[in-house]
């Protein structure tokens, strides 16, 4: 979400950064709660333990709700990154298309501000360049993550609180 050539790292306004962290933290517990509830991209004996969005979509979509966040989310479309002519970077819209539950929405643009700020480099991007839609992109993604917990019943494993 920071442009790689306007932003420096010492120039990041301080609350940005908090935001930046505690959304990484968040996503981080998110993603540890999904494996520990047992919701695994694969579920073999030897198998590596990657968290399973699929499968948590799967088992929830029909209880999930809007709420004013993620219907804000869906606005604010954070958009990726996609090869063009000779090799070149532009912004597309991020595909919903093939969701077949608004749970598979909200998860996907929750998965692109992720990673969009992980990957870096976002200049030239209508929008990443601005701190208030950054911000507003995090605190939106952060309850999210917290309504999702709730959602599927293991804020104990998401917030360490047993």
């Amino acid at each position: 979400m920071f442009s790689g050539e306007t932003v420096r790292k010492e120039e990041i306004n301080s609350d940005l950064k908090v935001l930046t962290f505690d959304f990484f933290y968040w996503f981080s517990r998110f993603e540890f709660a999904l494996k520990e509830s047992k919701y695994l991209k694969r579920d073999g004996i030897g198998d590596n333990a990657e968290p399973g969005w699929d499968k948590f979509i799967n088992q929830n979509k029909q209880a999930f709700q809007h709420t004013d966040e993620t219907r804000n989310l869906l606005t604010l479309n954070p958009k990726r990154q996609k090869v063009s002519e000779n090799s070149g970077l532009e912004w597309k819209s991020q595909s919903l298309d093939d969701c077949d539950s608004e749970l598979c929405k909200v998860v996907r643009l929750l998965k692109t501000i992720r990673n969009n700020l992980f990957h870096g480099g976002k200049h030239g991007a209508e929008g990443w360049d601005n701190p208030e839609r950054t911000k507003e992109l995090l605190m939106v993604g952060k309850t999210i993550l917290d309504q999702l917990a709730e959602l599927a019943d293991f804020e104990a494993d998401y917030t360490q609180y047993y």
